[in-house]
This record gives structure tokens, C-alpha cells and sequence, in this order.
């Protein structure tokens, strides 16, 4: 099987979210078990300047509507995966990857330069994942344009939606200004008084998948989906929900040269160490008290709203925060207050900082996600394989993979209704078992013992792949 994933950002290369760790990950895993993997990503101004060893394939035009722009075509072999990347330096050669004005400009182009470049690659993929707004419009125009060319027949298109907040809303004068849609193709693209680029592919694609089994059927519900309910609904026999994996060779507490100590399910001795390192770097006493750790964007969806409403209170308790994030001013500035009034306990770095996360992700004892939303989240995963137990409410990919410690299954603590007293409740939950050293010892073991390897996901994808090629 031959697949080719489109996506916008794709680690090691680009990164601003779970999306690259995704693309990053998710086609090795595929590749590992059999299968011809590709990745497609534009060609940033940060990739080109620091990434060595790319072959140049072709220089193409792509239509932007009425206009004809150069694509260049590169290509890098990593990993037993393929790389391309799409080189424009007026559409990509920016500091940054998202933000700009002419967004939807800079995507359209994308899109159709990735269908464009399938002629040049040397072999037509049978599978064509596309990942999120930014991709949208490639099953849109595989349909409208492509489906019935030579060389293209026989495609199967599948769209995984990472988060449905983000649809690439625009107004109507963009269809025929810089997607060169006819106007008798409209309807694909048009919802609710504008140019829904989500909309597009969840009308087109063959297949839609989310991030996450809950997820699935959580965007079914207006409180989820804004806005989509209605077209989701109309499409939920496309609809499947597969939960994302973690890199185990980064994050693997037995090798992680990012941490003080290593330490595995079997033996433990190293997490002590790197609680003790956590301790020192972010200048805490250690005095037995836990120490729950937050890695995280500060905006609203990820629950930093119940944090801030009692965050004294858990404070003052006998607790210890070790935060980094960054997002929303006014958030920066709550959790900057509360490392300045409470010096002793709270310990806060604003910004993307890889190497804390992993000191946090090994050192803590506990990990907050009171997310409103959460199509899977990482972070959860990450945490229980360093055997720091996760605190999260029951929402999405959260509700997949954290089991409520209330029995002998359980592999951290949980709360359903989005609340500041539940999420306290939570935590003193938490903070009881915490006490009770061979309880947690435990709890700690259940946690790293649970896989959430990109392997297991990889079967399911491909599983899913084949059932669309045959079906």
C-alpha cells in the first residue's frame, strides 16, 4: 500500500503543535510495518535554512486560480520515509508558518501544488491523508478536477481532523479569486454565509478520521463541533476515531538524556532522581509535598479558566506547581503572578522550552489537563510513561487513555463535568493517594506499564487504509 500523507508542519522539520508530532510520527510507524510512506509539507524559510541533504526533483507552475506561480519539488529520504517539500519563497519564505494575511492564498497553492506534484514523483499513492484546515482543499479539488485525469485514478482521499475549531473560514469572493472553483461547485465549499474550508473536505474525502474514539462522537454535538454538527451528521458514516500515538524513542525514560535519572516500570530508583533535579533547577524544598506539573498552550479550551479559580487554594493546600506554557497575555501574566507571590511553590517558564518538558514530564508526581476540549492530547501519555500520574477531565482522547484510580485498572484520576470544585476533588483524590506510598508505587507501575506506542495506532490506520481501497 502506498500512502501519502499532506500536512502543513511535520516534525523534525516544522513544529508548532501535536499535528507535526503526528505527521512525524505516523507515517515511520506505517513504514516500519510493510508499507511505501510519503510526507508533503511546504518548504519553510526554517527548513531551508537548516536542512541539509534535500534533492531537487522539478520546478513546476501551479494554478492559483487565474494566476501561474513556480513550485519547486524536493525530496529527503529519513527513516525508511519519503519527504517533499514545496518551495515557494514568496508563499513560505517567512518567519513563522501561519498568521499571515493571504493564509488562504498561501494553502490553495499548497493543495494544488501536492495533486500537481503527484505527476512527478515517480508513483501514484493509493491513499492520499490530508491533515486539517490547511489541506482541506485537496480532497475538494481531487474531486472537482483531478478524479477522472490520467495517472489519478483510483486515489482514495482521507481527511483527519485534529481540531475542528480551526476551519479556514473566508469570505465568498475567495472562490473564484484564489481557489478557481466554478460557481457550479459552490455548494462544496459554502456553509453558513461563507467559504468553509473544512466543510470542503468533509464533503469530498472518502474517509474522515479524528484524533481520538471519543472525539468522533463528541463533534457530532454543537457543544464540540462548532458549527459543523450539521454537515457531520450528514456525513458520520465516513466518520472514525483513532487515537493518536507518542514517540517512545523520545520520550523513553530509560534513555531520555534530558532527565537526571532513568528508570523503567521494573525499577524505579531514577524517577527519584528526577524529582530531586526538578526540585533543585526550579529552586523547591523538598519536603514530601507533591509536585504536579502543567505543559500546556494557555488559552481558554485547555481549562487554564478552572485552574486560575482555585489555584490558591490548591497552592496553600500543600502543593507544588511546576508550569510552562505559553499562549493568551492574560494567562502568561495569572501564572507569572502566582510564581512571584508564592516563590517557594510555584514555578513558572513562559515559552516552548523541550528540555524543562522533560524534566517536568519525569520530575512531577502529578500532570493537570482540566481541558474543555481535547481532541486527544499528548501530554497525557507523555506523563504516564514517566509514571507521573495525569489529572485530566473526561473529554476527548483524555476520556480514551486515563482510567480513574477508583479500582484496580485505574492509571490516574478524572472528573466529567467542566468545574472548578470537581477538578478540586480530583486533585484531592490525588493528594490522598499520594500518601500512601504502596498505593501509588502502584498506580505509578499501571501508568508506565499502559502502551500508547505509535505501533498500535499504525495497525489501526492501516487496517482502515485497506478497508477504503477495497471497499
Amino acid at each position: 500500500m502506498k500512502i501519502l500523507f499532506a500536512a502543513s508542519e511535520a516534525v523534525p522539520f516544522a513544529a508548532s503543535g501535536g499535528l507535526a508530532d503526528v505527521a512525524g510520527s505516523l507515517p515511520k510507524a506505517i513504514a516500519a510495518k510493510g508499507h511505501s510512506c510519503a510526507v508533503v509539507i511546504p518548504l519553510y524559510k526554517s527548513i531551508a535554512e537548516s536542512c541539509s541533504g534535500m534533492e531537487f526533483v522539478k520546478n513546476i507552475t501551479v494554478d492559483v486560480s487565474w494566476r501561474k506561480q513556480y513550485c519547486g519539488i524536493f525530496r529527503l529520504e529519513r527513516d525508511g520515509v519519503t519527504y517533499y517539500f514545496i518551495d515557494n519563497e514568496y508563499y513560505f519564505s517567512r518567519d513563522g508558518m501561519y498568521g499571515f494575511y493571504d493564509d488562504c492564498e498561501r494553502f490553495v497553492f499548497f493543495d494544488r501544488a501536492v495533486l500537481e506534484m503527484i505527476r512527478y514523483i515517480g508513483e501514484k499513492p493509493d491513499i492520499l491523508c490530508c491533515n486539517d484546515w490547511q489541506t482541506a482543499l485537496i480532497p475538494v479539488y481531487y474531486n472537482v478536477y483531478y478524479r477522472y485525469q490520467q495517472g489519478y485514478d483510483k486515489i482514495k482521499t482521507a481527511f483527519t481532523i485534529h481540531n475542528i475549531e480551526y476551519q479556514g473560514k473566508y469570505g465568498k469572493e475567495v472562490l473564484n479569486e484564489l481557489m478557481g472553483i466554478p460557481s457550479y461547485n459552490a455548494g462544496l465549499l459554502e456553509y453558513d454565509g461563507a467559504i468553509n474550508m473544512l466543510k470542503g473536505a468533509i464533503e469530498c474525502a472518502d474517509r474522515l478520521i479524528t484524533v481520538s474514539p471519543s472525539y468522533a462522537w463528541e463533534i457530532l454535538d454543537p457543544w464540540y463541533a462548532h458549527g459543523l454538527d450539521r454537515i457531520l451528521v450528514t456525513n458520520q458514516y465516513k466518520l472514525k476515531g483513532i487515537l493518536n500515538g507518542i514517540d517512545t524513542e523520545v520520550y523513553d525514560p530509560q534513555t531520555d538524556p534530558n532527565i537526571a535519572g532513568h528508570f523503567s516500570a521494573e525499577d524505579m530508583k531514577g524517577k527519584a532522581k528526577c524529582r530531586q533535579m526538578l526540585h533543585d533547577s526550579l529552586g523547591f524544598e523538598d519536603n514530601g509535598e507533591p509536585v504536579i506539573g502543567i505543559v500546556t498552550r494557555f488559552v481558554k479550551h485547555k481549562g487554564i479558566d478552572l485552574i486560575r479559580s482555585v489555584f490558591e487554594e490548591i497552592v496553600r493546600s500543600g502543593v507544588k506547581f511546576a508550569v510552562l506554557g505559553s499562549g493568551d497575555r492574560m494567562y502568561e501574566d495569572f501564572f507569572v503572578e502566582m510564581a512571584r507571590r508564592y516563590p517557594e511553590r510555584v514555578a513558572v517558564s513562559v515559552g516552548f522550552i523541550p528540555e524543562l518538558s522533560h524534566k517536568i514530564y519525569a520530575g512531577a508526581d502529578m500532570f493537570l489537563m482540566p481541558s474543555q476540549s481535547e481532541p486527544c492530547g499528548l501530554a497525557q501519555m507523555i506523563s504516564m510513561r514517566y509514571g507521573t500520574i495525569p489529572i485530566v477531565r473526561e473529554t476527548g482522547g483524555l476520556r480514551d487513555t486515563v482510567r480513574d484510580n477508583g479500582g484496580t485498572e485505574g492509571n490516574g484520576f478524572t472528573f466529567k463535568t467542566y468545574h472548578a470544585m470537581d477538578m478540586l476533588d480530583a486533585i484531592w483524590r490525588a493528594k490522598q493517594t499520594y500518601t500512601d506510598k504502596k498505593a501509588w508505587s502502584a498506580l505509578m507501575e499501571r501508568a508506565m506499564k499502559c502502551d500508547y506506542s505509535w505501533s498500535s495506532s499504525a495497525d489501526i490506520y492501516i487496517e482502515t487504509f485497506a478497508d477504503l481501497i477495497n471497499g
